[in-house]
């Protein structure tokens, strides 16, 4: 039995000297920004981006692409269609043709020094107008079967690079977009930390909040319970009745539930922001400012800085970027399109060396153009919607300054304000705290009721709690 009782104190000991974790805010704010799923997102989000920017690059390069195809034809090809017989001219010494030796035709004269063939018939007719009507001595066969080729199976292919010259500026604005794509995922990341940070900010005040709430909530309880126990002694002594001490017993039951709820809202708190922090619902832990002994000291940057440095600032003016190349995209839509294409062929049978049933091919480099004439109206139509976007994201963007003008000198506002109600609220507690005092002393002495006593204590709660 010794023994037991040995090791449970001995390992309430170790508890007690085993120091509680202390959490800083910037502690706070880094796990938060490890553990977050939207800010995982987020950063892929932002890859995506960069890598459509490297995307958008490639377009102003070369690009090489290689093709291949087969096919199988039912028939092949042929250039006959039965055997053909051409006329073969007998020449004269000088390499002229020999008219009379290369035709049966008989001849006639037509004019002096002009003689003219005969047809069948026996009539004169002019050879050039009616070369059917000449009889060939001798011809030589020009078969069918040699004017057919073998296209049965068919293998083609090319190698081939095509390269932008002149695109109307479109590519350098398809880039430019990729780009401003990027510099908005960036700062649509930077507005999720930078709320998630905010998150962090007040679930971490608001623990110290609620921390010191119930430590209020106990103070006030032990000021109660000591009423009580002054009471239950003055009853004994008969210098107080039962109805001041159910009075005390009434506001101790309060302080009780206040008490109660307090530690419940830290424990809900606590939890709130584990949650962000990436942590187990039920770690333990005390925060570094729960004392609130130290004062935050608020640095008031100019508007048109703050302005500049919020994210939702960046990112509309990231969106007007966009919409500022897309016009230009539009406006290239009007600008001819030049390229410069090579090709490397080849293709069996070999088309270039007499239809020959082996591979084949060539070189060919050309330059293309496209030179947009007429399309009813499309591109200009599509040019004034881009402007109108365009205007529309430069309204917004100024829109979105002016808000958070406003807002910024409103908080501004707010600021000076709780500084002046800090103040007062300072005034105001060293006030209740003195009027506590002397019901205290006037109550020890007997000079002032529990009554008195129980309101100079609300009092005093009252101006704790605004604080």
């Amino acid at each position: 039995m010794k023994k037991k009782v040995l090791v449970i104190i001995a390992l309430i000991t170790s508890i007690q000297m085993y120091p509680q974790k202390i959490l800083q805010l910037e502690e706070c704010r880094q796990l938060a920004l490890k553990h977050n799923k939207s800010l995982q997102m987020a950063q892929e989000s932002v890859n995506a981006a960069r890598e459509l920017k490297k995307a958008a690059f490639t377009q102003f390069l070369p690009n090489f692409s290689a093709n291949g195809t087969y096919n199988w034809n039912q028939k092949n090809l042929s250039l006959l269609s039965e055997d053909k017989y051409l006329p073969v001219y007998n020449l004269n010494a000088d390499g002229s043709p020999n008219y009379a030796g290369s035709w049966n035709n008989k001849w006639t004269q037509v004019a002096p020094s002009t003689y003219a063939p005969l047809d069948a018939n026996g009539v004169p007719f002019d050879p050039k107008a009616n070369p059917e009507k000449i009889q060939w001595k001798n011809s030589a066969l020009l078969p069918k079967s040699a004017m057919e080729f073998d296209i049965h199976n068919i293998f083609a292919g090319t190698i081939g690079f095509t390269q932008p010259i002149f695109m109307g500026g479109k590519i350098k604005e398809l880039y430019n977009i990729a780009h401003y794509g990027e510099n908005l995922a960036m700062a649509q990341q930077e507005n999720k930390i930078t709320e998630l940070l905010l998150e962090v900010d007040e679930a971490y005040w608001r623990v110290v909040s609620v921390e010191n709430k119930v430590a209020l909530a106990k103070e006030y309880r032990n000021l109660i319970a000591k009423v009580d126990s002054n009471v239950t002694v003055m009853i004994e002594e008969g210098v107080a009745t039962k109805a001041e001490s159910l009075k005390v017993k009434v506001k101790l039951n309060e302080a009780e539930m206040t008490l109660t709820k307090a530690e419940d809202g830290l424990n809900l708190s606590k939890m709130a922001l584990n949650q962000l922090c990436g942590m187990q619902l039920d770690e333990s832990y005390k925060l570094a400012d729960q004392d609130l002994e130290s004062e935050t000291v608020t640095q008031l940057i100019p508007i048109e800085k703050a302005i500049d440095n919020r994210p939702e600032i960046k990112a509309l003016t990231q969106v007007e970027n966009i919409a500022r190349s897309n016009e230009k995209i539009m406006k290239s839509r009007f600008m001819p399109n030049i390229g410069l294409t090579g090709n490397y062929l080849i293709s069996n049978p070999n088309v270039y060396n007499g239809y020959e049933k082996e591979l084949g091919g060539m070189f060919t480099v050309g330059v293309v153009a496209n030179i947009p004439l007429f399309h009813f109206g499309d591109r200009l139509h599509t040019l004034n919607a881009a402007k109108s976007q365009r205007k529309i994201a430069t309204l917004q963007l100024e829109e979105t300054k002016e808000k958070i003008q406003l807002q910024i000198q409103q908080n501004s506002y707010k600021l000076g304000e709780s500084i002046r109600k800090k103040i007062a609220t300072q005034r105001n507690i060293e006030q209740a705290q003195e009027n506590l005092r002397y019901a205290t002393e006037g109550f020890d002495a007997g000079i002032i009721t529990s009554t008195d006593l129980l309101s100079a204590q609300t009092a005093w709660l009252s101006a704790k709690e605004t604080d």
